[in-house]
């Protein structure tokens, strides 16, 4: 009754296709921008930066930059290093990740920190960080710079609020969602606002793209949650069942927390607030997510927001850019990631 089943057939639909094709020659400038500037006489930092962020991911993120411009008929180039930016804090905020996680696999490849270590992990991401900030300085849009220095905050507020939530079996859905909505969905939606910021465009249009990226974001990390219980390592590009390894408390655990029998919180107990995880116990997981529609209302809730953010671009006229940054919606709720 696997739930990532429709998920994975749903994969051969209509997804970022059109937005790839849209955003392609923007995109090329983002992408050499993004490797001139990982550039450095510290032969580490270019081969770390580059183990990740040549290893195969979509650069969503960006695009939606990129994207948001293009439906705001923004006509100027500072698009390009504040989506270089974008991507570079998000590079970042995996590369902190993977060390506060201890995870071994990032995108498929070994993770930065199996390869050069904890340390140089942590120091070239806030390079990053750096390299990011230098560009939304040059860029000069002072609102620009607000968003995207907020966004850098709150989501190092949200992997502070992880870390404090981690191995809490007691968290609530109201608490895990403001964890994503900090640690996801805060990029997200900054990186969608570029463009109208960008642009000068009113302060509606400014609203509903954040608000638009703010419940992709959202869906995206739902999904995401789902997928770790119920997808596959080369779906993923990391480990199945890392969340369970590593004690995270996402919404699927939260669910069946909630509705489980006292055997079944017992089990979270033991597994997630004690460390103490054996064979066969995933399994026992999965199937008590099962039991208690745990991963369905997951997906069910992810599709909610997403259908917000549809809502939310309702604002402005039909256009390519409309209909690509539409269909990104749909890719995110209906992926297999």
């Amino acid at each position: 009754m696997g739930v990532v089943v429709p998920l994975e057939e749903k994969q051969k639909e209509p997804g970022i296709e059109g937005l790839s094709a849209l955003v392609a020659a923007d995109m090329a400038r983002v992408n050499q921008t993004i490797l001139s500037r990982t550039g450095s006489n510290v032969t580490m930092i270019p081969e770390v930066a580059n183990h990740l962020i040549s290893s195969g991911g979509k650069r969503l993120r960006p695009m939606l930059t990129l994207a948001a411009a293009g439906l705001c008929d923004y006509r100027g180039d500072g698009h390009i290093k504040l989506a270089a930016s974008v991507e570079f804090m998000h590079t970042a905020t995996l590369l902190h990740d993977d060390v506060v996680d201890q995870s071994d696999l990032r995108r498929g490849k070994a993770a930065a920190r199996k390869v050069w270590g904890n340390e140089a992990s942590v120091l070239v991401g806030d390079f990053l960080l750096g390299q990011a900030f230098k560009m939304m300085v040059e860029v000069g849009s002072l609102p620009c710079l607000d968003v995207l220095s907020s966004a850098a905050a709150i989501i190092a507020e949200g992997e502070v609020m992880q870390l404090s939530a981690a191995k809490d079996t007691e968290t609530t859905e109201d608490e895990y969602l403001a964890v994503i909505r900090a640690k996801t969905a805060a990029l997200f939606a900054a990186a969608a606002e570029m463009g109208p910021l960008l642009a000068g465009r009113p302060k509606a249009e400014i609203a509903a793209c954040r608000s638009y990226g703010a419940n992709l974001g959202v869906a995206f990390q739902l999904i995401d949650d789902a997928l770790d219980y119920g997808g596959s390592s080369a779906k993923l590009g990391k480990n199945t069942g890392d969340d369970f390894r590593e004690g995270k408390i996402t919404l699927p655990v939260v669910l069946s927390f909630r509705r489980g029998t006292e055997s079944d919180r017992e089990f979270w107990r033991r597994t997630l607030e004690k460390s103490d995880i054996r064979d066969g116990d995933l399994d026992t997981a999965l199937s008590t997510m099962r039991r208690h529609r745990a991963l369905e209302d997951t997906v069910e809730r992810a599709r909610h927001y997403g259908a917000m953010a549809r809502d939310a671009l309702e604002l402005f006229p039909a256009s390519a850019w409309k209909k690509a940054l539409l269909d990104v919606v749909d890719f995110c709720v209906s992926r297999a990631h």
